[in-house]
């Protein structure tokens, strides 16, 4: 919980209709269980302490008073629990029966909120037993708990319209949807949501029919998608009555829009995850279109609780060791062929816009540069323009290694391209008289003025061609500010420019794996094993690459988790640490991350000013470093305080 997450359980426990005593038992069992297990949150279903399909027997004071006996009981276990737990029951108040959850801390009922909507429909009949829920909140007395507002001065809050909130941990603000509260058109979560309410608890009964679970399962998604909250989903099971319906017990744990767990249907049980209530407030923070208006100027009231122990969290939840790019192979192929096409009609309009009918593109042998070729080779057929049109230069010199020189040649031919070859070893070698460089010194001089001569040979080709030169810098080099200032960082547009180098790889391997070509097939495979590398330094003695960037830079893909977490959700430095020794363990020891985050750091902020004059370039995914678009960051600015940070945990290292 130190970094904002929320360990929370969605729970069906074994009842019988009707046996309060049997339930209340289970549930204080499944308490203990879950309490154990280091929950802070747990949710359990409708009208847990009954059973949801007591039908008429709703209406026996029997029934109602086992249910009361059994809260009692409850909040008596609840005392001992660092743990609040929220549990549904009928509950009488003011001669009207209410379908209520009760929310339960520390030996204390924090509140009761009631069921809103109340369906009286298809195979359910509520509205015979239960009176709709007020949204106001009151303050009643029920004796039998203790709670006797004339003598004692406490009371119970009551009222749809009730939110609660820890003290010491701002972030959680906690708002309820009973079952049928979430398939309306606006559910009440909505109304929560905007008082604050940061995790939405739905206690539920929904009975089980051939393909409702998917739809379920789109409904709490969505919704938690909607209201950029966690939504815990608490589902009655298997010991309710079965006369006409049978429940599954489908429990689900979403947060923002995906789902975090789940229980496999038809088995009562319990599922956890952790849910991270400092995304949701970063995102939050982050639109300006989600309105969060006061809770009591919005008619809400807010009832306090405190943790007694804020410590952390131990994870269990996925994290994605690439997070630009999805895990599933059929949904990564989706997310490619989409990237593609956004990328070649980027570059479609400017050269429609420009009338250009050429396109001039450094090609390597290496990653980028092979991309944005294939970007440009799309974009080409979309205009109807012969792929001859685009001018793919290679321009050797003393790091190029004869395979990349190849494989540069072979995509070229097998692209329909036109090869032009300009060697440049005499051109800088030349600069280097000029400007009085030893060429012996492989300094940045040595590396920078090969990187300007080779812009400069593609400006001027585009003009001599009235074309345009396609940039091929990838996201991940810009983050890093791995570009030469004015050389391989400027060109007239940037097809790569919101592509990081983990998904760059997967456009490629996407590329290769679609093409009927067998030849251009096997030279993209190529490319892809092929280390990265600038080639701006001489080949080793066997004649391979000796400049490999990440050895120099660090991972990429921990540099693309880094600058996910940085990007999209502000997280601090310690909190990314976390994250990537948790997501990388077995990969990468602590040292090495601790290693990596701080270059990064010092890099992303000393590499601002390359960043704030870039070219065009298309957003492709949910982030982007365009200084137009979604990051305008003061080249000036101080690292210090996200250093400091990170030093705090040399400790642990």
């Amino acid at each position: 919980m130190k970094d904002k997450f929320l360990k929370a359980a969605a729970i069906t426990p074994d009842i019988r209709v009707g046996d309060t005593d049997f339930n209340t038992e289970n549930i204080i069992k499944a308490m203990i269980e879950a309490h154990k297990l280091d929950v802070k949150l747990a949710v359990f279903s409708e009208l847990v302490i009954s059973g949801y399909t007591c039908n008429d027997l709703f209406l026996q004071d029997i029934l109602l008073k086992g249910s009361l006996d059994g809260l009692k009981k409850i909040i008596k276990a609840s005392e001992n629990l660092d743990m609040v737990t929220i549990v549904g029951l009928p509950f009488l108040n003011n001669f009207k029966l209410y379908n209520v959850a009760a929310v339960v801390f520390n030996g204390t009922l924090l509140g009761l909120v009631p069921k809103q909507h109340i369906p009286n429909y298809s195979e359910f009949y509520e509205a015979r037993h239960f009176a709709v829920g007020p949204k106001e909140v009151s303050y009643i007395d029920i004796p039998e708990l203790g709670y006797e507002l004339e003598d004692s001065g406490s009371f119970v809050s009551f009222g749809a319209n009730l939110l609660f909130k820890a003290k010491n941990l701002p972030e959680l603000v906690i708002g309820i949807d009973i079952c049928e509260d979430l398939w309306m058109p606006v559910p009440p979560s909505c109304y929560h949501a905007m008082a604050s309410a940061t995790v939405i608890a739905n206690l539920s009964a929904s009975d089980e029919t051939t393909g409702k679970d998917l739809y379920r399962r789109e409904l709490v998604k969505n919704q938690s998608a909607r209201l950029i909250s966690g939504y815990i989903y608490a589902d009655a099971g298997e010991g309710e009555s079965s006369t006409d319906l049978v429940f599954a017990g489908h429990n689900l744990i979403a947060e923002n829009g995906s789902i975090l767990s789940e229980t496999k249907r038809f088995e009562n049980g319990m599922t956890i995850s952790e849910i991270d209530l400092g995304r949701l407030v970063s995102e939050r923070r982050r639109m300006s279109t989600f309105t969060i208006n006061d809770p009591e100027t919005n008619g809400y009231e807010v009832a306090e609780f405190e943790f007694k122990n804020i410590c952390d969290t131990t994870l269990t939840r996925h994290f994605e060791k690439t997070p630009f790019v999805p895990n599933d192979k059929n949904d990564r192929d989706r997310r490619c062929d989409e990237i593609l096409n956004i990328q070649a009609k980027g570059l479609k309009k400017r050269l429609e816009h420009t009338h250009c009918k050429s396109a001039v593109v450094g090609i390597s042998g290496g990653l980028d540069s092979t991309l944005a070729l294939l970007v440009t080779a799309k974009a080409f057929d979309m205009l109807g323009l012969d792929r001859s049109g685009i001018c793919a230069v290679t321009m050797p010199c003393f790091g190029t290694t004869d395979r990349t020189y190849q494989n540069a040649c072979i995509l070229t031919e097998k692209i329909g391209a036109t090869l032009k070859e300009v060697p440049i070893h005499e051109a800088v070698n030349l600069h280097f008289r000029d400007i009085g460089h030893d060429s012996s010194i492989h300094d940045v001089t040595y590396e920078n003025s090969q990187a300007r001569q080779r812009t400069l040979i593609l400006m001027n080709l585009a003009n001599e061609l009235n074309g345009m030169v396609i940039g091929t810098g990838d996201m991940s080099e810009l983050a890093l500010g791995w570009a030469t200032y004015n050389g391989d960082h400027m060109s007239m547009y940037g097809v790569n420019c919101s592509v990081p180098k983990t998904l760059v790889r997967y456009l490629v391997l996407y590329y290769a794996e679609t093409t009927p070509d067998k030849q251009l097939h096997d030279v993209l495979m190529d490319v892809l094993d092929t280390p990265v590398s600038p080639e701006l330094l001489p080949p080793d003695k066997d004649g391979k690459i000796a400049q490999k960037t990440e050895d120099l830079v660090g991972p990429y893909e921990l540099h693309d988790f880094f600058l996910y977490y940085i990007m999209r959700f502000g997280y601090t430095p310690s909190k990314i640490y976390r994250l990537a020794k948790y997501t990388f363990d077995g990969d990468y020891d602590k040292e090495t991350i601790y290693k990596w985050l701080r270059t990064f750091y010092w890099r992303f902020f000393a590499q601002q000013f390359k960043r704030s004059c870039l070219p065009d370039g298309p957003k492709v995914g949910s982030v982007a470093l365009s200084p137009r678009g979604d990051w305008r960051m003061p080249s000036d600015a101080s690292v210090n305080m996200w250093i400091k940070d990170i030093e705090t945990l040399e400790k642990e290292l």
